[in-house]
């Protein structure tokens, strides 16, 4: 079988690029040269980075380069009959070391990735969407192992972020319509992120980075790789501690995390053990409140902490904040604190010539619990406890401070285990398989004092609660079975079909039930009770063609679902509504969300001799979606807030259309200079209006809000001597902030800079490749907003804001 790696998409400069790329090139037009040779290069190295899932990193993965090497494409696309495309390792750590990898994807086309830290760390204000869907609508994985659905406060998973630490990702994969049959996910409506750990490098090495810069940034990470030893064994330790402060309030965020990784590999088979630990505190910062009755919306909420004079100065003597600041008044503080623990064992063993059979079981551990000190006088508190608390003073009952501690304590335990069988026979490659997943999660909401004399912050955990608002305790199993044949009709002709099945079987308890008007007007109860969801037939038929040694066409059609949200107390989850008979009805009238993904797509690479430009290779890719049984939490009434719940009902509301083009692609002008472009075009309209109980809420033809219709996104590379220069522009066009459409959020584009080459004065018999990066996100210092959270109606909406500017200095060595 042909094993080439096309790398992606059409070149498409849009407006706001043109003037970076032509600038760019003029500057560097001298230096194009041996161009063939170079990408030819360059392709090599990058398929040998993601050709397969099991390959072997070589010695230099362990050691990002940052000199100038032969020239690297963004993106490469695997061989598969859908749009595809992965980020290596390399690529993903020059756009600024130590980043979430999908932030690294915001360089793809079709992606949507917003947060307000550079690295994409903070996990209260990030946005992603993809081709129309939101984050929480893709599948996620880490080494084959399910990473949840990526919801802030979550029940079934961690961020890739906290499962490997960034230096030691290997690659990652967007599968931007449909994933593999075979990824472990429930979510997986509108695609996947695979994201893979490298494996340790066959010669022993020391890798030490060391990362400074704005805001007090500093972030240290240290791996040692012990080579091969014994017979067919190799490993890594790595460790890193991240600390930044924010750059709007006095906060610290980040954390530390451990990673370790052993291979065994002989004729028996191969053994892979993976295990990491992450421990991270975020403090949040509070997004700010547009609506037409809002007259004070400021840029930012950043918390008071640690001036807790002025946190005390700042409310009434009842505890009342300005009445002038509305809805945007100011928290004393807010942050997340997550700890995980995840490990896998994985074991791969030949059962005959043409047959392969692997199997991998996994833990995670996660305990976390979100915080928000807050005035006790805002957003209906008074009245929740009052039901606690009648008649009594309650800025006394809170420790005597105007203010209330809410934390949201989560834990998850979850172990599962993924069986595949892989054969070839003929000109079919048969695979089927075999996932099962055991989770059980709770969460608990509770408030605490907040002492005047003894005041808390975000760094510790609260304890002694006063009240435990309610206690949701879920058991979740989950199965999922694949089968699917790649049939070679032709040797450049390729079919493939297969099916998944996916089973779920819930179990949601309150242990703690809320007090009557804790949770919503009339509820006595939070519901209870198993829902089974069994989905036996989940089709795929895909085909690739080789049209030529350079070009090959994809088609691509499959169904995906969405299993229910497992998660109680919050949420679009049926355990979160707020009744029993609510629940009831549900369960037996709602559907899960379903989607049908169709895919045509071209890729082409090519050596061409037209001046100055030596060689081209990108990629089109055009899909239409249609997305069925959308679950929304609707409400007749308006929500109080977000702490207390309004009287929700979840129901299906209908269809979303979605149709869409991405087209991408790098141009090379020798080993010296390329410059990548993607330009993507995503149209999703609902096709329905709903009722919300009260009105008719006239959604039909409206887009889907946070999603922009427009992006484009711009890499260019120069390479003088020994130094790279690195600009990025990313451009996200406007988006809806309501679901009827009547508000937007305007379009921006941001630029970053990279610089890095060798340092080869420090290099001795101890010391070897030194290196150094500089990075510079938000070059151009732009202010706006940067993500939009979707307001529930007309009229309202939240915005997080752009970051600064902000640089960064890195130095690399290899002992």
């Amino acid at each position: 079988m042909n094993r080439s790696i096309f790398t992606v998409r059409a070149l498409a400069l849009s407006v706001p690029m043109l003037a970076m790329a032509a600038n760019v090139a003029a500057a560097v037009a001298e230096f194009s040269g041996e161009a063939a040779a170079a990408n030819a290069v360059a392709a090599a190295a990058v398929a040998a980075d993601v050709a397969a899932d099991t390959a072997a990193q070589t010695a230099a993965d362990a050691s990002v380069g940052a000199m100038a090497a032969p020239m690297a494409t963004v993106e490469v696309s695997t061989r598969k009959t859908r749009s595809s495309v992965a980020l290596g390792k390399a690529d993903m750590q020059k756009i600024l070391p130590g980043i979430n990898p999908l932030k690294a994807l915001q360089t793809l086309p079709g992606v949507s990735f917003q947060t307000a830290d550079p690295w994409g760390n903070n996990e209260q204000n990030l946005s992603l969407f993809v081709h129309g869907f939101s984050g929480q609508q893709l599948g996620y994985t880490m080494d084959g192992v399910p990473l949840g659905d990526q919801q802030y406060g979550n029940y079934n998973g961690l961020s890739p972020q906290r499962a490997v630490i960034s230096e030691n990702v290997g690659r990652v994969i967007l599968s931007s319509g449909a994933g593999d049959l075979a990824t472990a996910s429930t979510s997986n409506l509108g695609g996947t992120i695979e994201t893979f750990s490298s494996d340790p490098a066959r010669e022993r090495n020391l890798a030490v980075q060391q990362t400074v810069g704005s805001y007090k940034t500093s972030r240290t990470f240290l791996r040692y790789d012990s080579g091969n030893f014994g017979d067919g064994n190799s490993a890594y330790l790595s460790a890193t501690h991240h600390e930044q402060k924010a750059w709007d309030f006095n906060g610290r965020q980040g954390g530390n995390q451990v990673n370790a990784k052993f291979i065994h590999n002989d004729d028996a088979g191969k053994l892979t053990l993976f295990f990491n630990y992450s421990d991270k505190i975020e403090p949040n910062e509070d997004a700010t409140v547009h609506s037409a009755t809002e007259k004070f919306q400021p840029y930012t909420r950043p918390f008071m902490y640690p001036d807790f004079a002025a946190a005390l100065a700042y409310l009434s003597p009842t505890g009342a904040t300005p009445a002038a600041e509305g809805n945007n008044y100011r928290n004393y503080y807010s942050d997340a604190q997550r700890t995980d623990y995840l490990t896998y064992a994985k074991y791969e063993m030949p059962l005959g010539e043409n047959t392969t059979w692997s199997n991998q079981i996994y833990y995670h551990n996660d305990d976390g619990v979100g915080v928000v000190a807050g005035p006790i006088g805002v957003a209906g508190l008074p009245g929740l406890f009052a039901v606690y608390y009648p008649n009594q003073n309650l800025k006394q009952v809170f420790g005597n401070s105007g203010y209330a501690t809410r934390t949201t304590e989560y834990a998850i335990n979850r172990n599962g285990w993924l069986s595949t069988v892989r054969s070839e026979f003929g000109n079919h490659t048969v695979q089927g398989g075999l996932w099962f997943e055991h989770n059980r999660s709770s969460a608990y909401r509770r408030w605490y004092a907040l002492d005047v004399n003894n005041p808390s912050s975000p760094y510790s955990r609260p304890s002694n609660p006063l009240i435990t608002q309610y206690g949701s305790e879920i058991d979740n199993k989950v199965v999922q079975l694949h089968l699917q044949d790649e049939w070679r009709m032709q040797p450049n002709l390729a079919l493939q079909a297969g099916f998944k099945s996916s089973l779920q079987f819930a179990d949601g308890q309150f242990p703690v039930q809320p007090a009557k008007g804790a949770i919503a007007n009339g509820s006595l109860a939070l519901p209870v009770g198993k829902i089974d969801t069994k989905k036996w037939l989940l089709p795929q038929v895909g085909a690739r063609w080789d049209i030529s040694a350079q070009d090959q066409a994809f088609v691509n059609v499959q169904k995906n679902m969405r299993q229910f949200v497992t998660y109680g107390g919050g949420g679009a989850s049926p355990w979160s509504l707020a009744s029993q008979a609510a629940f009831d009805l549900f369960k037996t009238t709602a559907k899960p969300e379903t989607s049908i993904t169709y895919e045509l797509g071209l890729r082409s690479s090519h050596n061409v001799d037209l001046g100055a430009i030596t060689a081209f290779d990108g990629q089109v890719s055009l899909y239409h979606v249609d997305f069925k049984d959308r679950l929304l939490t609707i409400s007749p009434t308006p929500v109080i807030t977000s702490i207390i719940g309004g009287n929700p009902v979840l129901a299906n509301v209908g269809s979303v259309k979605t149709n869409g083009i991405d087209l991408s692609g790098t141009v090379h002008m020798g080993r010296s200079f390329s410059l990548y472009n993607a330009l993507s075009f995503n149209r999703s309209t609902y096709s329905d209006n709903y009722n919300n109980g009260k009105d008719l809420v006239p959604t039909s033809g409206k887009s889907v809000p946070g999603s922009p219709e427009w992006m484009n996104k711009t890499v260019a590379t120069l390479n003088i001597a020994d130094t790279e220069f690195q600009l990025i522009g990313d451009y996200v066009g406007k988006r809806y902030a309501t679901y009827t459409n009547d508000l937007d959020v305007p379009s921006y584009f941001l630029m970053s800079l990279g610089v890095s080459g060798k340092l080869p004065f420090l290099n001795s018999n101890v010391l070897k490749n030194a290196r150094y990066r500089i990075n510079v996100s938000n070059l151009a210092n732009r202010e706006g907003p940067l993500n939009v959270v979707v307001g529930a109606a007309s009229g309202t909406y939240n915005t997080y804001p752009i970051a600064p500017r902000q640089g960064f200095l890195t130095l690399m060595a290899d002992f």
